[in-house]
Order: structure tokens, then sequence, then C-alpha cells
């Protein structure tokens, strides 16, 4: 730990590439770590035995975590050996997968590092979107807000941070705004394109249990306070429909009881209709009232 209590980790993030998929992974899930000091080690073109034994000394050395996307058979046998042998925490990103796969198409990998490169733009396109979704998760970067394609707004613990990694795995960058009751949201809400800007809502009972499981979670059994406190709870998704209304309004996607694929797909069916709208308004049907359906 370091002088403030915080937790402290080393992440080696090794391949026999680039390294751009095991960063983006390692970087959408330490932000689930709050709590803990996360240094990152980044050693791409790992391809000798030198390289190798040179990472694995050092991981041990500082008792690290390797990280690692080796598809050179004889390099990555020879990482996890010495992982075993120095009891080292390591992560195999690619190996079971593409013995995986191999064995479900009944041919044999490619092996070549780095070729996803040649593969096209919509790699890095993903991997861009990851890297920005985790910058902007929680109300971070908000100076950069209009970069995003799409900006969710809810209260804690209504799914914003995983939804918002699921849609950027989907090349979907996505930044999410805590709504905090009787806060204002950040100024930068205002100033971007509000087709952008998803509410997420989530029944109140339902929030309490996640709430209460969360806290249990973190080790206080006693309960949170107004964390927990089903008034206060309904309070919070009072202000936040206040807030939502306030915008054009936003439209609302309600989590209850769906998985993160069915919210993600509602989400998504959202912003591509009000992006139909507002590029083609002579699609959007009106009805006898004057209100588009």
């Amino acid at each position: 730990m370091d002088r403030n209590g915080h937790k402290r980790s080393i992440i080696y993030i090794v391949s026999d590439g680039g390294g751009a998929t095991a960063e983006a992974v390692t970087d959408a899930v330490t932000v689930q770590f709050p709590g803990v000091d996360f240094s990152i080690e980044r050693h791409p073109g790992v391809r000798t035995r030198e390289q190798v034994l040179a990472v694995v000394e050092d991981a041990s050395r500082h008792h690290g975590i390797i990280v690692h996307t080796i598809v050179i058979t004889e390099i990555r046998r020879l990482l996890l050996r010495e992982c075993r042998q120095r009891v080292i925490d390591h992560v195999d990103l690619t190996g079971p997968l593409l013995g995986q796969i191999s064995q479900h198409v009944g041919m044999r990998p490619l092996l070549r590092p780095g070729v996803s490169r040649g593969l096209s733009d919509e790699y890095f396109r993903r991997i861009d979107a990851i890297q920005y979704t985790v910058r902007h998760d929680d109300g971070q970067g908000v100076d950069t807000l209009e970069e995003a394609d799409i900006v969710l707004v809810g209260v804690s613990r209504s799914s914003k941070t995983p939804l918002g990694i699921f849609l950027s795995m989907r090349g979907w960058k996505v930044a999410n705004i805590p709504i905090v009751l009787g806060v204002d949201p950040p100024r930068q809400l205002e100033q971007i394109d509000q087709d952008k800007i998803i509410g997420l809502t989530i029944n109140k009972d339902e929030l309490v249990r996640i709430r209460e499981h969360r806290v249990r979670a973190l080790g206080a059994h006693h309960g949170n306070g107004e964390y927990t406190d089903p008034e206060k709870v309904a309070q919070e998704l009072a202000y936040c429909r206040l807030v939502v209304r306030r915008g054009r309004p936003w439209p609302i996607v309600d989590i209850t009881g769906k998985s993160i694929e069915e919210s993600a797909k509602e989400v998504i069916s959202l912003i591509e209709s009000q992006r139909l709208r507002h590029f083609h308004p002579e699609l959007v049907a009106v009805d006898d009232d004057g209100i588009s359906e």
C-alpha cells in the first residue's frame, strides 16, 4: 500500500505484437477497482527467450501480474512455464481462445503476431472506443464529452459503466455522467449534441437491492445510510427524471430486469432513431396531434 493507504499493483502487458488488445482489456477491467493504484508496464514485440525472461524476472521482483497476448507457440509456452515456476499471477488472453476456435473450425491458426492489423480499421476503431469509454467513466473527461457517440446519464448503480463498456466493445464511444441528488449536471452536457444523450432508470426496489449487495460486497454489513434508504433512493430517481425532462427531454431506457445485451440494443435503437430524425426529418411520421411517432 502507498502512504495514503491505497492498494498498489503492477500489471505487465506482454505481447509479441503491439499489445493494443491486452491494453484495452486491462483498461476496461482495472477501472472496476477504483481503490487500487495500478501501474502499467508495457512490453510489446516480445519474441525472444531473453525478452521473456527479463519481463518475468521484473514481474517476480515486483509481485506483479502478467497479462499477455502471445501467439507464437514457443514463446507463449516459455512465458507460461516461467510464470508457473515463479508463482506469478498471469492471464493468457489469446491462447485458450486460439485453441477453442482451432478445434471448432478444424483449422490451424496463422500464429502470426499483429495479424489483426491487416484486417481493417474496424479493429482500431473498437480499441479507440474502449479506451475513450474507460477515460470517460463516472463523469470523467467532460471537456471532451462532445467526442462521444453516446452519453449515458443515471443515478449510481444504474448500470452506466457495464453498459458503456459493452457498447464500447462494439465500437461506440460512450461517456457516462452520474446524476446526484440536488447537484446540477456538468454544463458540458447542455453544450453537446442532445441526440447523443440517453437517460437510464431502474425500479426503486431493484436499485435498493443492488446497492445493498454492493455495500455488503465492500464489507459494510450494517448498511450505508442514505445510499440504501428506500426513501432517499426514490428521491434520487425522481431527481434524475427531472434532469432528463430538462433536456430535450432525453429518451429513457428502463434497465429493470433486463440483461446488458437487451439494454444495449434499446440504447442503440434510440440513438439510431434520433440520428434518422436529425438527418432525415421527412422520414419521421407525425400523428394528427403533431407528435412524432
